[in-house]
């Protein structure tokens, strides 16, 4: 392994890059985008379910983006095909940008069935599995090798306070002011700064091969380096014991902490705020071995979730929240940034596709599993649950990531 590597770029070095500022300004716009959806699609679903049943129809329309986007991904993530960076995320703004803005405006004028709001939903997100991972290798791409952890630390401070503050704060006032209706013709038009970004800041690129010998698929990539594919089964762990968290939480403040809506807002509001600071820290992070540190966060996670479980009032809740929310922030451009260590240049779109696949598909199978299990122990013994089940899964992750030791490792290239 090389001694000599360049020192890790800061986030203002690389803000210096007018293409990589410019391009997430764009990714900011269109995340709190994203954001505002979390607070208005279950609003529409309520209006127009008609004679389906209201929880069913929140449920299906939430989860038709996820569902549509994921299954388009898996050949691409699983298989040789390749879709130029650039391409997806110029058809993605246009789809996701003219159905949102589309639904909004039938809505408007009474004419949307849920039907209707659900298949529009399933059609338009069909690609937001394979941009989201464009995002990231775009981003990256505009720097040299030693600035990629700040560019993922600094999309995680732009999507941490676009998706978890601006973008809910901005779809509740909308829908409260005017109507939810109004809020997705809003969130549509968040996709053109990201249009145009995209356009101007990211370069043409050289044209992909889909030829099975000159190719190779994600998964045959993770075979290959079994390191990858160990990190994987973390990250997607990790997500996955997260999610009886986010369906316990409600239950658990208005239960035992015999809080309220307001309430239940607050500790989230809090949540967010410490999310955004943890991912501001992230950039004092870099010099620090990122394998030690991506084990640290995800037992001080678990830590921070018994602290949660172990609150008698909403004001200790809402502090053990903030907590968490300044560990959880530094663990995704963490653990992307110590994947892209192990990756040459042509590995790492099919690696990056198939990771945003499967760390997707945590979410909605969290979900699923944590309602029985929040129903079964209730909102406390779920998260003490969740808490356990996470500071075990750093244990294990001691064992299974080996024992690389530091940030920059030899690239299969032979880069640094």
């Amino acid at each position: 392994m090389p001694q000599s590597a360049q020192q890790e770029m800061s986030y203002s070095q690389a803000l210096r890059n007018p293409r990589l500022a410019f391009f997430l300004c764009g990714v900011g716009f269109s995340s709190i985008g994203d954001g505002m959806l979390i607070a208005t699609i279950p609003l529409v679903a309520l209006k127009v379910h008609g004679s389906m049943p209201a929880a069913f129809a929140v449920s299906l329309a939430a989860a038709a983006s996820y569902v549509s986007s994921t299954c388009l991904a898996i050949p691409f993530s699983l298989g040789r095909l390749r879709l130029p960076v650039k391409v997806s995320l110029v058809m993605d703004c246009l789809l996701r940008g003219i159905t949102l803005a589309a639904l909004g405006l039938t809505a408007a004028g009474g004419s949307l069935g849920i039907g209707t709001l659900i298949g529009a939903l399933l059609v338009g997100s069909c690609l937001r599995s394979l941009a989201a991972s464009g995002t990231r290798l775009a981003a990256v791409g505009l720097v040299p090798g030693h600035g990629r952890y700040a560019v993922n630390g600094l999309l995680a401070t732009v999507k941490e306070f676009a998706l978890y503050v601006a973008g809910p704060a901005l779809g509740g006032a909308v829908a409260a002011l005017f109507s939810p209706e109004w809020a997705l013709v809003i969130d549509g038009a968040t996709f053109l700064p990201l249009l145009v970004a995209t356009l101007l800041a990211i370069p043409r690129e050289p044209p992909v091969s889909n030829d099975p010998k000159k190719a190779e698929s994600g998964l045959s990539v993770l075979r290959r380096l079994p390191i990858t594919w160990r990190l994987l089964v973390i990250v997607f762990f990790y997500n996955l014991f997260y999610m009886p968290v986010e369906v316990a939480l409600p239950l658990f403040i208005d239960g035992p902490l015999d809080g309220s809506s307001r309430a239940l807002g607050m500790v989230w509001t809090l949540f967010g705020a410490g999310a955004i600071l943890g991912a501001l820290g992230t950039n004092y992070l870099r010099s620090v071995p990122q394998r030690p540190l991506l084990i640290g966060i995800i037992a001080g996670w678990g830590g921070s979730m018994v602290g949660l479980a172990s609150s008698q009032s909403v004001l200790s809740a809402s502090i053990a929240f903030f907590v968490a929310g300044v560990i959880y922030a530094p663990f995704t451009p963490v653990a992307y940034s110590y994947l892209y260590t192990f990756l040459s240049e042509k590995e790492e779109q099919p690696v990056i596709t198939l990771w945003s696949t499967v760390s997707t598909l945590a979410a909605p199978l969290g979900l699923v599993a944590a309602g029985p299990l929040v129903y079964a122990v209730g909102g406390r013994s779920s998260i003490f649950l969740s808490a356990f089940i996470t500071l075990a899964l750093s244990l294990i992750a001691v064992r299974i990531l080996g024992s690389q030791p530091g940030p920059v490792l030899q690239r299969p290239d032979g880069q640094t």
